[in-house]
């Protein structure tokens, strides 16, 4: 088993407020961080997350917002701390990338591959475009605007450094053929795979001149030159969990990462020029790259630049976090594109979180305290005996082969968070299901203490089973459940989740 894991979100660009699309990359990575502490203990998971200061978007920003460009960062940075804080976001640390401890790290990344000779001085003439941060040749470029954002792209013609990318083409499309599980989903190792066999990388330009662009980190050769966004960002996932010796070795506890997760949109930075850099300087590769879809809206991507953006914090104040949280795991499945709607989320909540879990808690409640006075039956007082649709809902959840924590577990690290879900609520709609076919009011009225008992005792095993798989998903709703439920007496509240009207 694996003794640590460590888990990184992208560090997210600071030139607007955070957005639906950065609260569905942390609260999957939040997911698998709560259940790997479960695992692992708290000591062995290390959960980073953090902000991308630095560049020619962020200076202008600044300059509309008449601030300078670290008082706009650090205005922005709040926000997101604001926001993760309110979206119980259980991260370790959060790195920006104008700490010391990260400019230090870029200086000396620099430093080893300029050495190494994997960095050069040559003239850049191309296309630039500022929205996105990224250089274009005149092939990617159609009628002036940026192949991705489709807004107008900048020509320059300006003296740089580039990072000698084409030298490890042939390495990287051979690392990723021979470790299938690298970059994941399966459809995005193929379009990873096919780009590296159908076009030759261009070497990457990683500097600007200080006179076009002072925001950013100088290079250590070349005071006059502050290194490229992309090139800066990428080494936040080393220079948060060690450091360079004086060998250049780079040295930490926590690295490689076990993964990387991220939307799809920065895939090719992740996949293509991180690991190259990686394997420049000598440092291992991450074990799993990860890039999910999109939140669409009306069939349009979610994104500060299209102006459709999704606060997540108003979702969460008229719905609530957990209902929110939930959503966004169980609609659809990881990896894939989704729409997005209040409509949608009305309907989740009143379905699954309403009329299943919340209805099976607070029936269950109802009934311990109306046969049994709040006090939970003692499942060891003599022994209990199930009935055959009782004894197969026990087996599922405390049989041998704990069925039910197996798969649960297993979609969850496979990141088939909506799978996980589902198994969970197959259970929680067996219980319900056995509650109708049971008919306890029944057995109540025919005195049957003995089998009252024993049906009770599965749906309070059930409804415990159910909150401890939850807590990676919803922190707050097991919580209120096993408060609610008490260890040996119930201590009844309201429902967990009133009905919505739609």
């Amino acid at each position: 088993m694996k003794s640590k894991f460590y888990i990184t979100t992208p560090l997210y660009y600071v030139n607007a407020s955070p957005h639906i699309g950065h609260s569905y990359t942390t609260i999957a990575a939040d997911v698998l961080s709560r259940y790997m502490r479960k695992k692992l203990g708290e000591e062995n998971v290390w959960f980073l997350t953090g902000t991308d200061e630095h560049g020619q978007k962020i200076e202008k920003a600044a300059e509309a917002a008449k601030l300078t460009a670290q008082g706009f960062a650090d205005c922005v940075v709040l926000k997101f701390k604001e926001l993760w804080k309110g979206l119980n976001i259980s991260y370790n640390d959060f790195i920006r990338t104008t700490e010391e401890r990260h400019v230090k790290t870029v200086k000396n990344a620099l430093e080893i591959l300029y050495k190494k000779g994997d960095i050069y001085e040559d003239k850049y003439v191309g296309w630039y475009c500022t929205p996105c941060e990224t250089f274009w040749i005149d092939s990617q470029v159609i009628d002036e605007n940026c192949p991705d954002c489709k807004r107008k792209v900048e020509r320059i013609s300006e003296t740089n450094y580039f990072f000698k990318l084409t030298k490890y083409q042939d390495w990287l499309l051979s690392y990723i053929k021979d470790n299938p599980d690298f970059i994941k989903p399966d459809s995005r190792k193929e379009e990873v795979l096919r780009f590296l066999e159908l076009n030759k990388l261009n070497d990457l330009c990683i500097s600007r001149p200080k006179e076009r662009l002072s925001w950013g980190i100088p290079l250590p050769f070349a005071p006059g030159h502050v290194t490229y966004v992309w090139f800066d960002a990428l080494v936040n996932y080393i220079s948060a969990v060690g450091e360079f010796n004086a060998d250049g070795k780079y040295q930490s506890r926590w690295w490689p990462a076990q993964l990387h997760l991220m939307a799809k949109d920065i895939l090719r930075q992740h996949a293509v020029y991180w690991p190259i850099m990686l394997h420049a300087l000598g440092i291992e590769m991450p074990e799993s790259i990860f890039a999910h879809g999109w939140w669409m809206l009306e069939e349009e991507k979610i994104s500060k630049s299209r102006g459709n953006v999704v606060n997540p914090v108003d979702i969460v104040r008229r719905y609530g976090l957990d209902a929110y949280r939930y959503f966004l795991l169980r609609d659809v499945p990881f990896g894939l594109d989704g729409n997005f709607s209040e409509e949608a989320v009305i309907k989740r909540y009143n379905s699954d979180l309403a009329n299943d879990l919340g209805n099976l808690v607070y029936r269950t409640l109802t009934m311990i305290e109306k046969y049994f006075d709040g006090n939970i039956p003692d499942s060891k007082e003599g022994r209990i005996k199930y009935d055959l649709k009782g004894q197969k809902i026990i087996n599922l959840i405390e049989g041998e082969d704990f069925v039910f924590k197996k798969v649960v577990g297993k979609a969850i690290e496979d990141y088939n968070f909506s799978q996980s879900l589902t198994e969970i609520w197959n259970i929680i709609n067996l219980a319900n299901k056995y509650v109708e076919e049971t008919k306890p009011w029944n057995l109540a009225k025919e005195s049957k203490q003995k089998e009252l008992r024993a049906f009770i005792t599965v749906l309070v095993k059930v409804i415990r089973n159910v909150a401890e798989e939850l807590m990676p998903f919803m922190p707050d709703t097991s919580s209120a459940i096993l408060e609610q439920l008490g260890k040996d007496k119930i201590n009844k509240g309201d429902p967990l989740f009133p009905r919505l009207l739609s």
